[in-house]
């Protein structure tokens, strides 16, 4: 199965690459390898802020996680033109937003290597940073990096 059949199977579709109005571009290619900037979560246009440990739970974040994941596909499809060029996901960066008291960032993060996974079979498995942050841009809970290599 490819992957734009595993994504048909996961009744996802991708959304097209957002550019955000900063001094840094969504993603940058290099040689074999692509590197997204962190991506953010939005719900119908709004972002999605709140603090894991106080005013979001675990699974709520961890839902969250995966909706940013499908972004960032859709980043890579909107740069790569075809999944199939990705060889292979690197590394994926999640900060989390949450309390001085919360312990389970990798379990939030454990929704984006689930769908990477999913999405990009033996070639979704990789290595990960999953934190904790006091604070994330515009107090949303949850930003999302990620490195692929590229054929």
């Amino acid at each position: 199965m490819n992957v734009y059949d595993r994504l048909k199977s996961l009744s996802i579709e991708l959304p097209s690459v957002t550019v955000p109005d900063a001094k840094f571009e969504p993603y940058v290619i290099s040689d074999k390898l692509i590197t997204l900037s962190g991506h953010i979560p939005k719900i119908d246009g709004q972002l999605v802020v709140g603090k894991l440990g106080d005013d979001m739970t675990t699974e709520q974040g961890a839902k969250i996680a995966r909706l940013v994941a499908i972004d960032l596909i859709g980043t890579l499809q909107g740069a790569l033109s075809d999944l199939g060029k990705v060889k292979r996901i690197v590394n994926i960066n999640c900060m989390v937003n949450g309390t001085l008291n919360f312990t389970e960032p990798h379990v939030v993060a454990n929704a984006c290597s689930q769908l990477m996974h999913d999405v990009f079979g033996e070639a979704g498995k990789h290595s990960r940073n999953a934190y904790t942050v006091a604070q994330l841009p515009f107090g949303v809970c949850v930003e999302i990096a990620l490195i692929a290599e590229i054929y």
